[in-house]
């Protein structure tokens, strides 16, 4: 009897043994390489900050800026308001503002619109905001 039970402990002994180095390959062998991650995160970091500064640049010139003020929209706010946007949120943003460079640049938008165009898109930046508080 006393064979049996030291032959079963050596057993599972082994199999205990075997199965924690079956875990640790497995955990070893990674579907996407460390490498591949950081890349990706170094690249949606670039992306997200494109994205700002091309959003912050349509806020910042003077006109825009006196515009906002004149529709009591505080510049400041549409700032820290941009910076809490994700990242789709943002991308879209910044999509549209370089359709209103592009727009502006070939002449389709005078002064006038551009400025009413950025302060409505600066109102409703505000509102989605707000709404997720």
């Amino acid at each position: 009897m006393r064979f049996d039970l030291w032959q079963s402990v050596r057993l599972l002994a082994a199999c205990f043994l075997l199965s924690l180095c079956a875990t640790s390959i497995l955990a070893q062998t990674h579907v996407v390489s460390q490498a591949d991650i950081h890349k990706e995160l170094v690249n949606t970091a670039q992306t997200r900050q494109q994205n700002l500064e091309k959003t912050r640049r349509l806020f910042s010139s003077d006109e825009t800026r006196k515009a906002m003020e004149a529709a009591q929209i505080s510049p400041e706010k549409v700032d820290a308001a941009v910076s809490t946007l994700s990242d789709d949120e943002l991308a879209r943003l910044a999509s549209r503002a370089d359709k209103l460079d592009q727009d502006f640049a070939a002449g389709r938008l005078s002064d006038r619109d551009l400025l009413i165009v950025i302060v409505g898109a600066a109102a409703i930046l505000l509102i989605i905001v707000a709404a997720r508080s």
